[in-house]
């Protein structure tokens, strides 16, 4: 039986091989659909009127078909410099085109065509000159980078507006549907196209490799529907298999397959007017300055290879500029340094790169990150100590040339830990996490810590607040996996059944003593037994070990 096994396994491995794109393509639409659903329920609600736990720029978006993306960062100003060694080359021969926007103009080649789906479209960006000015402004540090890739393939300069529809050219941007980034990869199609995903680094945020992988997916796109961008850009947006069956169903029926006869979903339909539109309003809008931010056609940032994992507060350091300017150039990173394994590489303003260059080389491999020398005492795992440190287990593991899982108490350990307090860095994942999870949407805030079997739908259902609503809250997606451990914030209006009108709320944290029990604490707070334990997430067959913290809800008008 062994032996048959082993002899398979080949065959298994060829067949692998071919079947490796179709099982893509069948996850990646599985999650292209789930966002569509989303979507589609957003309208449902907007439409009726039911807005009570939707934003009305959600519901804006929305009916202009596309799913409401969120932005969990602030605008990060950054001062660019054109790179002057270029500018020095090219004096002899002038450059005639000084702005990139003008650069994509002069490039465009699609047909617009005159009907209603683009006029829409176009009407809402023309009206809406203060978004326009603001979106394009964000793709400063990256457009002459993007246009110069796309010229390079010999692809359509309007594929250099598309960040504008998927994410508003925001790196940080994250969809309900699990998308992230500026060209908003799920993770199954990121995952196909090379974007590494982990807990250092995630490829789709950073937009160097996300460009790559965006344009690499396009290109595929291209080829398999015969060279029909319309087509590839449906597919881009909803997925390919969605598109080709709505291509063999029109053809089967003896309609028309162009895009716009094509039966897609609402955010599809709409998705490539929104580029056409775009495109029509950067080459034939007379005012271009209104909408256009203006950016110089010259390179003002360059990727430097640093060879191995380095503080993001040291990087920032050595090259002479804030954390926070450094981190929104490589939003890849997902916490206070770079990924161990890879990619070992910063996009740095291209003044800064000389100066950075010379320090980081005077910089020993180990003085690139911060070191604590911990004691292990009773009771600790390489997993608390990861927790405690803001680090991995495989990391404290490898640096220690720890075999398993046993650590002895007595022993020292060597742990990479952030040069800075985790505030400095302001744009990692758990700091952005933290400020929108502390952005107040409700009167009153519980923390629930996810234990095996939670679902966002079971947790909607027992605090009473919408899935999408509860997943907006914490940062993440209503299809998300929830792991364990991993605390969620709900935030309330009510948060008790005897709770009325008049009650005045107060928050107090109680430290259990010896003897009390949870019916006694009620009753000395004149609180509900339940409404302890959901406050506090107890299990109610455990005993209260004495000093044990409680979050206690006090109406004062009562006590």
């Amino acid at each position: 039986m062994i032996m048959k096994r082993l002899l398979s396994l080949p065959l298994l491995l060829v067949l692998n091989g071919c079947a490796t794109t179709s099982i893509w393509n069948d996850i990646t639409e599985q999650q292209q659909t789930e966002e569509h659903l989303i979507a589609n329920k957003i309208v449902q609600k907007c439409e009726q009127g039911d807005t009570s736990d939707i934003d009305s720029q959600d519901c804006e978006q929305a009916h202009s078909g596309v799913i409401p993306v969120n932005h969990p960062s602030e605008e990060v100003d950054i001062e660019l410099q054109a790179n002057q060694a270029v500018i020095e080359e090219a004096i002899e021969e002038p450059v005639e085109i000084t702005d990139v926007w003008e650069r994509v103009r002069d490039q465009l080649h699609f047909a617009i065509p005159d009907n209603r789906r683009v006029a829409n479209q176009r009407n809402w960006y023309l009206e809406h000159p203060t978004y326009m000015q603001r979106v394009t402004k964000r793709a400063t540090p990256f457009l002459y980078m993007i246009v110069d890739e796309i010229e390079k393939r010999d692809m359509p300069l309007e594929l250099a507006l598309l960040p504008i529809v998927e994410s508003a050219f925001d790196p940080f941007a994250y969809s309900h549907g699990r998308a992230a980034g500026m060209w908003q990869f799920i993770p199954a199609t990121g995952k196909r196209f090379g974007l590494k995903q982990g807990w250092w680094y995630d490829g789709r945020r950073d937009v160097v490799a996300a460009t790559q992988g965006a344009l690499d997916y396009l290109t595929y796109l291209y080829k398999m529907f015969d060279g029909n961008w319309l087509h590839a850009l449906a597919a881009y947006n909803s997925g390919e298999g969605r598109v080709l069956r709505a291509v063999k169903h029109n053809r089967k029926k003896g309609k028309s397959t162009d895009f716009w006869h094509l039966d897609l979903p609402r955010e599809t339909r709409a998705y490539v007017p929104k580029l056409l539109a775009l495109a029509d309003i950067l080459k034939n809008t007379d005012k271009r300055e209104d909408y256009w931010y203006p950016i110089a056609n010259q390179p003002v940032t360059e990727v430097v290879d640093i060879g191995s994992q380095i503080d993001l507060a040291l990087a920032a350091e050595l090259a002479e500029m804030p954390v926070k300017e450094l981190h929104a150039l490589n939003p890849g990173y997902n916490r206070w340094a770079t990924d161990p394994d890879g990619p070992h590489r910063l996009l740095l303003p291209v003044e800064k790169v000389g100066a950075f260059s010379q320090k980081l080389a005077e910089t020993a491999d180990d003085k690139r990150l911060n070191w604590v020398r911990h004691k292990v005492r009773s009771g600790d795992s390489l997993l608390k100590l990861a927790h405690k440190y803001h680090t991995t287990v495989d990391i404290i593991r490898d640096i220690n040339k720890i075999k398993g899982n046993v650590i002895v108490a007595g022993d020292h350990l060597l742990v990479p830990v952030a040069l800075k307090s985790l505030d400095s860095y302001a744009l990692s994942q758990d700091q952005r996490i933290e400020k929108l999870q502390s952005r107040p949407h409700g009167a009153n805030k519980l923390t629930h810590y996810v234990v095996s079997g939670d679902t966002f739908w079971d947790l909607s259902r027992k605090y009473k607040v919408s899935m999408r609503n509860l997943a907006k809250w914490n940062g993440m997606a209503p299809t998300d996996p929830l792991m364990p451990g991993k605390e969620l914030v709900i935030w309330v209006n009510k948060v008790s059944a005897n709770q009325t009108d008049n009650s005045i709320m107060r928050t107090l944290t109680y430290t259990v003593r010896n003897g009390d029990s949870l019916a006694r604490i009620a009753k000395r707070f004149k609180v509900l037994v339940s409404d302890i334990t959901k406050w506090n997430q107890l299990n109610v067959k455990k005993y209260l070990q004495p000093g044990q913290k409680l979050k206690i809800f006090v109406d004062v008008t009562r006590t």
